[in-house]
């Protein structure tokens, strides 16, 4: 029956009033629905308290579409948990990345190719859609495109000024446009802060003086100016964690490894890994373990920061934060473990000839299987690039801290999480 036809109802609440809402209460008592498909919501009136029905003109609640752009070049946990603060103000969160024309017009060469921006983008559980080759600035085309094309409703940016080489900021059209929200900015960790890092991990003495000069170089050897300022807390972890276990009869699978920088070819052996089970769980090794395998300037990331990033992943159901080097029979029957897999691709130096197989027992058990990697990258490899390419990474990353060193200069505090 259509609602034109219902204004019966309406003669009938204010005719005998009574008569239908002792109708009602009857129906109330005995676990009985009265449902009107049309009408939307009940109140009483001022005259008498009569109850008056009201239709429903607005249907189901509007469904709101974020939109958040950025060069995403040496993701971190920072890019991360702005991404996870964009997708809270919203239903479905559309990420835009930047490409690597524009990058290079904006602020030098990315360190990672669209190819695996895109993957370590896509592979971020709050992520539900991607446009890849977004432009720097916000355009008025590009903005026409989002609100129509796309159904955007909101632009998200974090409370760090964007500049372009001109001194403008890159989103001034969207806040115009009365279309633009802020979110609150991680603190603790920038790509700049972690090129800083690399730079310093480079075990060649040599290089180290060519990449950072005078007295660049003799802040690069006092451990403070690579350590991580981040402040883990449990909030930002539960922020981070699906907050499931495994079922009863789940097939849990076991990675682990160091996971640090975390790049394209970490998120395609975790979903090649995720694949083989129900429930996928990841060992985070701890900072000294991963030291002693791979020299005193690792890890880059420390371990809560590793940790963020690999709870971050949409593949990753849970993580151990600092798992023992062996795979022993303890943990398997701890945490219910059916399968543990390694990766073919991994650091050359990530083991010491001198200890015994960590995956002795799962061998034995006949629960371990090698898995192909899928692609050759390794935290090495990223560094090496910085290498290769030292003086551009240097006058960017002199630019960027120069902004960085203003930016907390001003710095207020800004609610949010």
């Amino acid at each position: 029956m259509e609602y034109e036809n219902k204004y019966w109802i309406l003669d009938g609440v204010y005719n005998y009033p009574h008569l239908l809402g002792g109708l009602m209460l009857t129906a109330g008592l005995l676990g009985l629905s009265i449902g009107i498909s049309s009408l939307h919501y009940l109140c009483w009136s001022d005259l008498g308290g009569i109850l008056l029905f009201h239709k429903n003109k607005g249907g189901r609640k509007k469904h709101v579409r974020v939109y958040m752009d950025g060069c995403f070049d040496l993701m971190h946990y920072g890019h991360a948990n702005a991404l996870r603060q964009a997708k809270s103000l919203g239903d479905e969160l559309v990420v835009g990345i930047v490409s690597d024309e524009e990058i290079i017009a904006n602020k030098g060469p990315p360190v990672l190719p669209m190819e695996e921006r895109l993957a370590l983008v896509s592979g971020l559980k709050w992520v539900d859609e991607v446009i890849v080759n977004a432009p720097y600035a916000i355009t008025e085309k590009f903005m026409h495109s989002l609100f129509n094309e796309h159904k955007i409703d909101h632009i998200i940016h974090g409370d760090d000024p964007c500049l372009l080489p001109d001194g403008t900021d890159a989103y001034a059209l969207a806040k115009k446009a009365g279309r633009y929200k802020q979110i609150k900015r991680t603190e603790g960790v920038s790509s700049t802060d972690i090129v800083g890092r690399i730079l310093y991990s480079i075990k060649d003495e040599k290089v180290r003086e060519d990449l950072l000069p005078g007295d660049a170089h003799e802040e690069s050897q006092s451990n403070d100016s690579h350590m991580s300022h981040f402040l883990p807390t449990s909030r930002r972890i539960v922020q981070f964690s699906n907050g499931k276990g495994p079922g009863p009869n789940a097939r849990v699978v076991y990675i682990d490894g160091a996971f640090d920088l975390f790049h394209a070819g970490h998120v395609e052996i975790l979903r090649r890994a995720r694949q083989l089970g129900d429930f996928l769980l990841v060992g985070i090794h701890t900072d000294q373990i991963v030291r002693k395998h791979r020299g005193k300037h690792y890890p880059i990331m420390h371990l809560h920061e590793r940790s963020l990033s690999v709870l971050a992943c949409r593949f990753v159901d849970e993580v151990i934060i600092g798992t023992p080097w062996e795979v022993t029979k303890d943990m398997i029957s701890t945490f219910n473990i059916s399968l543990v897999v390694h990766g073919t691709v991994a650091e050359s130096n990530s083991r010491l000839a001198s200890e015994p197989d960590p995956y002795a027992v799962p061998r034995r058990m006949g629960i371990f299987q090698m898995l192909e990697s899928p692609k050759g990258i390794t935290t090495t490899s990223v560094a090496q690039r910085i290498v290769a390419n030292h003086e551009a990474y240097m006058k960017r990353n002199a630019k960027k801290a120069a902004s960085e060193k203003n930016y907390y200069a001003q710095k207020v505090h800004v609610s949010g999480d």
